[in-house]
């Protein structure tokens, strides 16, 4: 298994991983995909210039699924990794775990970021849309992916996410300085209330239930009250976001087609042969499956009832979050249904990331910031990225490594 796609030989400054969706110029940039082996950016990402500025060096290339929206890297072109349980987990947080960096910067594209934290122990935050610049990374899902930071601390998590967050003019959805800067200082949790999504708990496993039954203790200790709620509006975006996710990806990936850039099929005669060839060899069987998919959702037949439909859902799991937000400071549920994936378990169930995304889908379809700690998620208001990594540094830090966040008896 590699951990490490690439390794810098010198690093000047605190020691900063970025996932292979970061474009840099210093080492190749493949995306996870036999697509992009070997290929050198010819500019830096924006979040590579102000990681530097901050005193970061980038100290490698963390091995990631192919263009990052699998369940846990385990679609890598380089392989996937494992630990010593057999259990699948990502090369961040196993980097993190051996203290190789201080922080991994990655794409959060269907939310394998915050699963690995959750399961590993550790921070993970994806800010609010729009405030970290996108631009230099490869753009996978334009509408709802976002530069997210893993490290094994929250108070880690903000610094680094204090050094990125801000305007980019190249980033057209980048948001104004003034409201990038939001960010980065804790605002006052005005309600001392935390909404528990009531079916997405009761879908996670025991493992999992202990980590939520923790945090509620937790919070209630601090001073919160914590209230169940029905969650289905919230639990109706995973279909509607991997109808997005999938149609969005279909579109962006159809640039790599063995001309202007990227692997090359050498059996081809005709243009359209190259074409097909080329995206035959190099591509991966889910990112196939998922280009069928999402051209099936920009057909004429379903753009209307499919697309435009997940679009509107959006809107509604927007107005929810904005309705629950009126009462609540944060939403707590899983970030994943248990604590540990076996390969035999995708190899049974290839489609499990689709699945298993409808703890991450709510926060990213609506662009929202979601922070996980102690093995649990919060999703927050836009902007209130710094309170709830403070919330979640208080728990992280409150927190005994209980028995049951670790991994399921069946990968030990």
């Amino acid at each position: 298994m590699s951990l490490l796609i690439n390794k810098a030989q010198e690093t000047a400054g605190k020691p900063v991983v970025l996932e292979d969706l970061v474009l840099t110029t210093a080492m190749p940039t493949t995306g996870g995909s036999k697509m992009l082996d070997g290929y050198m950016s010819l500019f830096d990402a924006e979040v590579v210039a102000k990681l530097e500025a901050a005193g970061y060096g980038i100290a490698g290339k963390a091995n990631i699924g192919e263009f990052g929206f699998d369940l846990m890297g385990e679609t890598s072109y380089f392989g996937a990794c494992e630990n010593e349980a057999g259990a699948l987990v990502s090369a961040a947080s196993q980097l993190l775990s051996a203290s190789e960096a201080q922080a991994v910067v990655g794409l959060d594209v269907n939310g394998v970021q915050r699963r690995a934290a959750a399961q590993a122990g550790q921070v993970c935050v994806k800010p609010t849309y729009g405030t970290v610049s996108r631009f230099g990374t490869i753009a996978v899902v334009c509408s709802g992916e976002a530069v997210c930071v893993s490290a094994n601390t929250a108070a880690e998590a903000q610094d680094v996410l204090s050094a990125i967050a801000g305007h980019d003019d190249k980033d057209g959805t980048s948001l104004p300085q003034a409201v990038c800067e939001k960010v980065k200082t804790p605002a006052e949790l005005a309600h001392k209330k935390i909404a528990l999504a009531k079916s997405l708990t009761a879908a996670a496993d025991e493992a999992v239930k202990s980590c939520i039954d923790a945090f509620v203790a937790f919070a209630q200790d601090a001073g919160f009250t914590v209230e169940e709620i029905d969650d289905a509006l919230l639990v109706a975006a995973r279909p509607a976001w991997n109808v997005l996710m999938s149609s969005e990806l279909c579109n962006n990936v159809s640039r790599f087609d063995g001309v202007k850039y990227g692997y090359r099929s050498a059996n081809a005669e005709t243009i359209d042969d190259l074409y097909t060839n080329s995206r035959t060899e190099a591509f991966g069987e889910l990112l196939k499956n998922t280009i069928l998919f999402g051209s099936e959702m920009l057909s004429e037949e379903n753009y209307m009832p499919r697309y435009d439909k997940s679009l509107r859902m959006r809107r509604v799991v927007v107005e929810e979050f904005a309705r629950l937000f009126g009462e609540y400071d944060a939403v707590l549920m899983p970030a994943c249904s248990k604590m540990a994936y076996t390969p035999a378990e995708v190899a049974a169930d290839k489609f499990l990331c689709f699945k298993e995304n409808m703890f991450t889908a709510p926060a990213s379809i609506a662009g929202l910031p979601a922070v996980v700690a102690g093995g649990v998620q919060l999703v927050g208001p836009a902007f209130s990225d710094a309170a709830l990594l403070a919330l979640a540094g208080q728990f992280d830090a409150a927190s005994k490594t209980p028995v049951a966040c670790e991994a399921s008896e069946e990968v030990r």
